[in-house]
């Protein structure tokens, strides 16, 4: 939401004197610890802790009384929300664990940001070190999904058409198009069974293993994942 207090002061007046509002987000710290920068792009305005969204909540007369983490988008929060004037709900247990996770993790400090940046640019030198050597060998890389996770990943990494032939895409509306910046064409899945390829890089993490069972990756050697490439442990090798 381009305008969150807007946004919120309307949900106040729309939520029934006994209501429940519901939220669903990503949240900030499973973006910062799993290093999932590349779900930063321009959809998203703002990125959300617990103790963040308690605050702007707050202002407005709301007050949250339970949370779940659940493990969609790399990690994400329901939150729960109702007015904070006679709404008569006590405020669940996890509601604090959280709170006190984020406080203990440094979220409303500097620190977890700053150090944030450094994993970020390993991520860039990992990624590249794979795949210059399989560019040097002229073997074949396209990429699976034109999403706003791989558009920031390959923009921040410098990745053009000389790194990866082509991407490919189920929605018709990007198929015969290219990336934005980085001007490597889109295409439908089906090309990947035009010919054996050497690799795929997913770049929808988050729907791996739902791409993999795709009957496209039939034909390919081996795949792999942008989610192996921006986490600690460096690009792994999928079969």
């Amino acid at each position: 939401m381009p305008d969150l207090n807007d946004f919120v002061a309307g949900m106040r007046l729309l939520l029934a004197p006994g209501g429940v509002a519901t939220i669903e987000l990503p949240h900030l710290m499973r973006l910062l610890d799993r290093n999932q920068f590349d779900t930063i792009h321009h959809e998203h305005y703002s990125n959300f802790s617990l103790r963040t969204l308690q605050r702007i909540l707050s202002a407005h007369g709301l007050t949250i009384f339970d949370v779940e983490e659940l493990p969609i988008h790399g990690g994400s929060l329901r939150v729960y929300a109702a007015h904070a004037d006679g709404h008569g709900r006590r405020a669940d247990a996890g509601v604090a664990d959280l709170l006190a996770r984020e406080d203990a993790a440094g979220l409303t400090t500097p620190t977890p940001y700053a150090s944030s940046a450094a994993r970020v640019q390993e991520t860039n030198r990992r990624l590249l070190e794979v795949l210059i050597p399989i560019n040097r060998e002229g073997k074949s890389v396209v990429g699976y999904g034109a999403r706003g996770k791989g558009n920031t990943l390959l923009n921040y990494c410098g990745i053009r058409a000389d790194r990866m032939d082509y991407t490919v895409d189920r929605n018709l509306y990007k198929q015969g198009r290219f990336l934005p910046g980085t001007h490597i064409p889109t295409a439908h899945p089906s090309k990947i069974a035009e010919r054996r390829l050497d690799f795929i890089l997913i770049l929808p993490w988050n729907l791996k293993d739902e791409i993999i069972e795709q009957p496209a990756f039939g034909s390919s050697r081996t795949s792999f994942s942008s989610s192996t490439a921006t986490k600690d442990s460096g690009p792994r090798w999928t079969p």
